[in-house]
């Protein structure tokens, strides 16, 4: 199903949740097609160094095939959904001219939903502003800030819980920078959208299949050194900004280097806290009506080769 019905160059997108096997499917294409680059839309894999929690290619897999927008921001670094809109555009772009083409493979539905529909730009992070609020933050408390956001954004104060002290901080940055409400700012025009259309095609095993995949990778994260990689970057200080990309696994295993877990509850959180990660991207993609769904990778990979010989690739 595509998202428009207009006469654009149509390009292949390849999601799903995680553990579903986008992966392993793309490089099944891939083999058989070897013009295709890949361009990922993983929040997660984008940033360097976490290698096993992201359940990145690896550096065979890298040399093999040809793949953007992995490995490439450090910890901490500040990287939005209109930073990867810009990088993809700009890739696609590239890739056509070089005669090759392109596959748009990952499950962050943010990402997804801002190259096919557009983005509004939301300004930078202003450090000064955004230190002022966390202190007040701790010394007024977050129901200080919640009362300024419902005064000045009601909106997104009814869709923000009192306690999500980040989103509330963000909304009141968004003013302080702009003199714009969050909502004022989100609701003025998408982003220009690009000359191609998209064609979405969503990899959904049965549930219990995708449980049962999920569990298992969790065991082949820890015993190819999940574990070890949590404590390296602990021990090099970036606990705290891995603690911000939000990344399951390295924050279920810091609580229990810190004493406050057993190790065999922490493997059990992950499992559980990636299940329930999976449960809210298929909610997302539940929002993206023109996504055509398949359960069997032998037919979502026949799909994808008759788009790909449909652009005489």
């Amino acid at each position: 199903m595509s998202n428009s019905a207009g006469n654009k160059l149509r390009l292949p997108v390849l999601t799903g949740p995680t553990g579903a096997g986008k992966t392993a499917l793309a490089y099944r294409l891939m083999d058989s097609l070897p013009n295709i680059e890949l361009i990922s839309a993983d929040s997660r894999q984008i940033y360097k160094q976490m290698a096993i929690g992201t359940d990145k290619p690896t550096a065979e897999e890298r040399a093999k095939y040809s793949m953007h927008l992995v490995d490439c921001v450090e910890p901490g670094d500040r990287y939005t959904a209109y930073d990867f809109v810009s990088d993809a555009r700009r890739l696609i772009a590239d890739i056509l001219i070089r005669g090759k083409y392109p596959l748009i493979c990952g499950g962050t539905g943010l990402y997804l939903k801002s190259l096919i529909e557009g983005i509004v730009e939301l300004p930078e992070d202003d450090l000064h502003i955004r230190t002022e609020l966390e202190e007040l933050a701790v010394t007024r408390g977050p129901k200080f800030l919640y009362e300024q956001l419902e005064e000045i954004d009601p909106l997104e104060a009814r869709k923000t819980h009192p306690n999500n002290i980040k989103r509330i901080i963000r909304a009141l940055e968004i003013y302080r920078v702009t003199g714009k409400s969050k909502s004022e700012v989100l609701a003025e025009p998408l982003s220009e959208t690009p000359p191609y259309d998209f064609e979405v095609l969503c990899y959904m095993p049965p549930r219990e299949i995708l449980y049962e995949r999920i569990n298992t990778r969790v065991d082949r994260m820890m015993e190819t050194g999940l574990e070890q990689e949590a404590r390296q970057l602990a021990a090099q200080g970036l606990k705290d900004m891995v603690e911000k990309v939000n990344v399951i696994g390295y924050h279920e295993l810091f609580s229990h280097f810190d004493g406050e877990i057993p190790r065999e509850t922490a493997v059990n959180l992950i499992k559980q806290n990636t299940r329930r990660f999976a449960k809210r991207q298929i909610t997302w993609f539940k929002g993206m009506p023109y996504i055509a769904y398949f359960a069997d990778s032998d037919t979502i990979l026949n799909r994808l080769k008759t788009l790909y010989a449909s652009i005489n690739i």
